[in-house]
């Protein structure tokens, strides 16, 4: 694909440079827990985790079983994602172990869909944010629409130019809003506690008869499964930037036995403040929990809480945007999507062309706000692509003996998240099936119009050629010396 015109270019832009143009290994212990916690946590555990005491049907014992159990299943996919980043440690996270494992159209297939419903995503959070930021300034007034997403617009070209110009900036910002964020949390953690340890009848009763309520059946119990490994989602997001950690031998699994654990305890610290200071009714009613539960306990600081709920929502867009654009670069280093986007900054090391494309496309989504509503009807291509990553660790076991392992999962916890993620899957699709799943499926093998000609055949236009060379001297990029993937074949 023009290789010789970029190895060209490459001399002329990097002159006689003497260091190897890959990724850098930036990326600690610390900064791998920031990241994931970062993504995890958003504005749900402050403002809506009522979907799982809803589908608990008021039952307090169920609902924070069925909180430790999302956290312990989260746990267990992220070590299996452990062993797959210690032993390929390359930026793509599952695209690049689907690839190696299963072949190059699963995972075309799952970078297609990703390019779709990652973007979206990153938009809805910007949106969010927007509409945090805004709404303290106009009362009880809806914000204006224009200026949301002007905002939003704002964060995000923000966020996507500090994400291609410095890694450490990045993970600066992500350490710093993730701190705040946790600070917020242990605020109301902190605060129930307190509540409990006074002992007031009123705080201890719904407790005392956690189980007495009437019990959900399988169905409610698998909705409500459902909507906390929502509020868990996020927990697969250390693997892309796997190829920029330090020793990442010791410190992927140890980042993910630090992260998880953390994150559970914290959500059952929140959601038990909620329970010591609001009725499960009142939780299931309020529109903003976190708030609801300020104004009963710190009145006269109520108002920190939308902050925190903006700063976190910022936390896990900047880290969300750091990800897709790691995603796009292997997805162009494989031949997937267009060279140009695999290429770094020959000033500071960055995939730059991947964060602007990832950028671009999530801008898309924020103009015309009815697309992200498109996105509702993907979610279970979030599980199946878990599902594929699991099997393709299974598969790499039994084809590649001799592949070093730094790290080793319990093997029976791998075949049991491809059941788990097997079950969400379908279980939405059966239980209530929707055309517009069949949609969001077909969308998915639309990618094979694509895959067929310009990746199976390699049809090339030589126009194609004259612009990369373009963009190349416009953005001062150049290719990678080494292809990431190409060290571990």
């Amino acid at each position: 694909m023009g290789k010789g015109k970029h190895d060209y270019l490459k001399e002329e832009v990097r002159g006689n440079e003497n260091d190897r143009m890959q990724l850098k290994r930036t990326i600690g212990y610390f900064d791998g827990v920031n990241f994931i916690i970062g993504t995890i946590v958003g504005a749900g555990i402050f403002v809506s985790p009522t979907g799982v005491l809803k589908y608990s049907l008021l039952n307090v014992g169920v609902a924070l079983s069925i909180w430790t159990a999302c956290g312990v299943i989260s746990l267990m996919g992220a070590l299996c994602y452990a062993e797959l980043g210690t032993a390929l440690p390359l930026s793509g996270g599952e695209y690049s172990h689907i690839k190696r494992a299963l072949g190059s159209l699963p995972a075309f297939i799952f970078i297609w869909t990703a390019m779709f419903t990652k973007p979206a995503s990153n938009a809805t959070r910007a949106l969010l944010f927007a509409e945090y930021a805004t709404q303290p300034f106009y009362g009880v007034c809806p914000a204006p629409e224009l200026l949301k997403k002007c905002l939003a617009l704002t964060v995000l070209w923000s966020l996507g130019i500090l994400n291609g110009r410095s890694v450490k900036m990045a993970t600066w910002v992500q350490t710093v809003f993730t701190v705040l964020k946790m600070m917020a949390l242990s605020v109301i953690g902190i605060g129930g506690i307190v509540l409990l340890v006074r002992g007031r009848k009123e705080n201890l009763v719904r407790f005392e008869n956690a189980f007495s309520s009437e019990i959900p059946d399988a169905s409610q119990i698998a909705e409500a499964f459902f909507q906390g490994l929502y509020a868990y989602g996020g927990w697969w997001s250390l693997n892309y930037m796997a190829e920029e950690m330090i020793n990442p031998s010791r410190n992927i699994p140890l980042t993910v036995m630090t992260a998880l654990p953390a994150v559970t305890l914290f959500y059952l610290l929140v959601n038990i403040s909620y329970l010591t200071v609001l009725t499960p009714k009142e939780i299931v009613s309020s529109v903003a929990v976190a708030v609801t539960w300020a104004d009963r306990v710190i009145p006269s600081i109520a108002w920190v809480i939308p902050l925190a709920v903006a700063a976190s929502i910022f936390g896990a867009l900047n880290s969300s945007m750091f990800t897709l654009g790691r995603l796009s670069y292997a997805g162009s280093q494989s031949g997937h999507l267009p060279v140009l986007i695999s290429m770094l900054n020959v000033h500071y090391w960055t995939p730059a062309p991947a964060m602007i494309f990832s950028t671009i496309i999530a801008s898309i989504f924020i103009i015309p706000a009815d697309l992200i509503t498109l996105t509702n009807y993907f979610g279970f291509s979030v599980w199946l692509m878990v599902g594929l990553t699991c099997a393709s660790l299974i598969v790499l076991r039994y084809r590649e003996p001799t592949l070093q392992r730094p790290y080793k999962v319990f093997l029976p916890v791998a075949f049991a998240m491809v059941a788990v993620s097997l079950f969400l899957v379908l279980a939405p699709i059966v239980w209530a099936p929707k055309m517009q799943y069949i949609y969001a499926l077909l969308f998915m093998l639309g990618g094979l119009l694509v895959y067929l000609p310009f990746v199976h055949f390699k049809l090339h236009f030589d126009f194609v050629d004259k612009i990369t060379c373009y963009l190349q001297l416009l953005l001062e990029v150049s290719p990678a010396d080494v292809s990431a993937e190409d060290k571990y074949e």
